[in-house]
């Protein structure tokens, strides 16, 4: 008796998008990870020990994007200097609930945000004056997978993308847009991958205009993370090499 070999199923693959030269959007596109489909926390502690000689630690939301430093520019997170005997610890916390918000910019850092308003992947909101007060309307449904915040101010605007944290009312930035221009886009999809550094010459809230000049020594995707994670920062005193290991 012949044997019926069971029909496989077709698999059709979804032809890839085309990049429109001609948009007017300011667009950033990031592969987005499935862990980033609900909303979650992340506590992150860093510290030391007689770490040997002093130190200064940055966290950056600076990873390899196309547009960076050219559409778009990275917001340092968080700084801290570890002195070089004795404990020290610094707190850091993340929330995947993500924000978009209206920048005021003074001498190449963000001193406030005007206005600001939470957003999920699959929404649009649009940003409009009336009497020198800024407004973002409610979030409703727009691309499905991105977020999308359209500049509708009539003049050119500083747009940030960036995440709430508890018991702040404004949101942190993380990538800032600078000069959206009237009727353009915001498109956005953001996985958190955070960098850490060794440097003294920057400060919190500062929009980095270039890459910072030394290597990072810790990247990480947040969403992988478990909702509480210790590194101990460490130097080498025989390289003067400075690493993070998770406790």
């Amino acid at each position: 008796m012949k044997q019926v070999q069971p029909m496989r199923p077709k698999v059709y693959k979804r032809p890839p998008k085309l990049f429109n030269p001609y948009s007017i959007s300011t667009a950033l596109r990031i592969l987005q990870s499935e862990a980033m489909s609900h909303t979650f926390v992340r506590h992150l502690i860093f510290q030391s020990n007689d770490l040997g000689k002093e130190a200064t630690l940055i966290l950056t939301f600076d990873g390899d994007m196309k547009g960076l430093y050219q559409d778009f520019f990275p917001v340092v997170w968080r700084v801290s200097t570890f002195g070089e005997t004795g404990p020290y610890r610094m707190h850091a916390t993340y929330t995947s609930q993500l924000a978009v918000s209206k920048l005021q910019v003074v001498d190449g850092n963000i001193v406030d945000a005007e206005t600001a308003v939470k957003i999920n992947y699959g929404q649009k909101t649009i940003l409009t004056e009336v009497n020198d007060v800024f407004h973002f309307s409610p979030p409703h449904a727009g691309t499905s997978g991105v977020l999308q915040a359209m500049n509708a101010t009539g003049a050119i605007q500083d747009i940030a993308i960036g995440f709430m944290t508890p018991g702040d009312l404004m949101p942190k930035p993380a990538l800032c847009f600078k000069e959206v221009g009237d009727s353009s886009n915001v498109t956005a999809e953001f996985t958190p991958i955070l960098r850490a550094y060794i440097t003294s010459d920057y400060q919190e809230t500062e929009i980095l205009r270039g890459a910072i000049d030394t290597p990072a020594i810790w990247e990480h995707d947040l969403a992988s993370l478990s909702e509480s994670t210790t590194l101990n920062l460490h130097r080498d005193p025989a390289t003067g090499q400075y690493t993070i290991t998770q406790a």
